[in-house]
């Protein structure tokens, strides 16, 4: 459970720092805290021969943190998008092109909502580009 006033002072912090009516130790800690926080993303991809333990990395500039990794199925992409909620306090999961509907739906449920759910997605010739590329590389079994 947050605490309103402190969550209330740490946005206000954040936000306009100059400004703070209250300067004591506590709330400069707050300050330094969230400001040097920078924004984590799960970008989440498919691929039939995927091993999400070993098929991922990690781009950290310092402001922006993005995670990425391949999965085998929807249940993967699930129980990973959980996991990096959890042990990262990801802000937002982007997924891959190849996540239908009922699955964005699926994982930000299974996020409580606690997490921005983006698809990554093309116009119509992008996406026959994308879809023709990845039925070369045998993604679509006949």
């Amino acid at each position: 459970m947050i605490n309103n006033d402190v969550f209330y002072m740490k946005i206000f912090i954040l936000t306009n720092p100059s400004k703070l009516p209250i300067t004591n130790n506590r709330f400069k800690c707050y300050s330094s805290i969230i400001k040097n926080m920078p924004f984590k993303v799960l970008f989440i991809a498919h691929a039939p021969d995927a091993d999400y333990k070993k098929h991922r990395s990690v781009i950290d500039t310092g402001m922006y943190k993005l995670y990425s990794i391949v999965v085998k199925n929807q249940e993967e992409a699930v129980q990973v998008s959980k996991d990096y909620l959890q042990n990262e306090s990801i802000e937002a999961i982007l997924l891959c092109p190849g996540f239908k509907h009922g699955d964005v739906a699926e994982i930000f449920e299974a996020v409580e909502g606690k997490a921005s759910v983006n698809v990554a997605r093309g116009d119509g010739p992008s996406s026959k580009i994308s879809a023709e590329a990845r039925k070369r590389a045998g993604y679509f079994r006949s």
